[in-house]
């Protein structure tokens, strides 16, 4: 698994010599550090970076965020969107997953970390304020990068977990490809913090998510973590379609109920693999064998290009019936399909996005006992 010691260069602004996270990240050991005066020298130390054979997941920028922290997951048009909140707290990752969105997403180069966060935890408070105490929030901050990749270094999923533990209706996840969690386990107030994992198959995970934890690691870490009283959930997504691609699946549902009590699961994402427009171009510069473009594949109702619904149907009613025959419980969702997706996979599906966010809170109050 790559961590925080696999990078090698560190770019720092010169007057925030003295924050509490860039002093964390200088004091890392084998990585050199380097400190830049505005935007002009920092891309100059960048291009220095790249002529010397540096590859982006080897830089280390530390920087202030300048725009939101806090927002709504901007979805996508014409599909079912469960309005998750999002967090930013950095850009890029140490992974190396060659479906990952950010290969087309992001172009720039080096991991970017915020320095700023103690304004995004204000942020929070300030959206809990303003919040329907009857309604129970998912606020992540695993949409463009994984949340505990450096955590152990930024200390910010303790100081989130801390500070959501006094918000009843906020529910925190912490979303990774990693077993970094250790650190956390000691947390006195836990609230209801949600750590999560990305699943695949096994064959899936060797082929595509390098760098990543193995599939043991991550599966053991979320048994260590319901073990220490959070709540924990997964992600299978992307899946990818190929032959006995099925049982493996359902393989990995048997597997991560077996180290997690269905009481302490959350919920469970169930997303095929797809792709927008500029995706392809970037993956084959980065991954020039890659396979997963070379899949049949045809756009869909928001233009990104999806397995054919019949056969993305079919996974999804499968994971969904061996989730079910396990336990009621974790609420089960799909990422990004139309609702005729989601009556043939799961037998219901929501006019509005709002109207699946409200189901999901109901669920939640409901199985886990909360905002009671």
């Amino acid at each position: 698994m790559n961590t925080v010691r696999d990078i090698k260069l560190v770019l720092f602004d010169r007057a925030e010599k003295e924050s509490p996270i860039v002093r964390a990240f200088l004091a890392i050991e084998g990585a050199r550090t380097e400190a830049y005066d505005g935007e002009t020298e920092l891309g100059a130390a960048l291009a220095r970076a790249g002529e010397e054979g540096l590859r982006s997941k080897q830089v280390l920028i530390l920087k202030r965020f300048q725009g939101r922290f806090f927002q709504l997951c901007p979805g996508s048009a014409n599909v079912t969107c469960c309005r998750y909140r999002l967090i930013n707290t950095c850009f890029n990752c140490l992974y190396n997953c060659t479906y990952c969105y950010l290969n087309s997403y992001l172009n720039s180069f080096g991991i970017v970390q915020f320095t700023n966060l103690d304004a995004a935890l204000d942020e929070l408070q300030a959206f809990h304020r303003g919040s329907d105490p009857g309604m129970l929030y998912r606020v992540g901050t695993g949409e463009f990068t994984d949340s505990l990749m450096m955590d152990g270094v930024t200390g910010f999923g303790r100081a989130l977990i801390e500070r959501a533990a006094g918000m009843p209706n906020i529910m925190v996840e912490l979303k990774t490809k990693s077993s970094n969690i250790d650190h956390l386990l000691d947390v006195p107030r836990k609230g209801n913090a949600v750590l999560a994992w990305t699943l695949n198959t096994p064959r899936a995970a060797e082929r595509y998510e390098e760098g990543a934890a193995e599939l043991r690691e991550r599966l053991a870490a979320a048994g260590r973590a319901a073990r220490a009283g959070y709540f924990v959930a997964f992600h299978f997504d992307p899946m990818f379609i190929y032959e006995g691609c099925e049982e493996e699946y359902e393989r990995m549902v048997d597997m991560l109920f077996r180290v997690a009590d269905p009481h302490v699961v959350t919920w469970i994402s169930l997303g095929c693999f797809r792709y927008g427009a500029g995706f392809k171009e970037a993956l084959r510069d980065s991954f020039p064998g890659e396979d997963l473009t070379a899949a049949e594949m045809f756009p869909g109702p928001d233009g990104k290009f999806r397995y054919l619904a019949p056969v993305r149907r079919e996974l999804f009613r499968r994971m969904h019936a061996r989730i079910r025959a396990h336990s009621p419980l974790p609420y089960v969702y799909l990422c990004m399909e139309p609702r005729h997706v989601w009556d043939d996979a799961i037998g219901r599906s929501f006019a509005t996005n709002e109207e699946l966010e409200a189901d999901f809170s109901r669920h939640l109050a409901g199985a886990l006992g909360l905002l009671r």
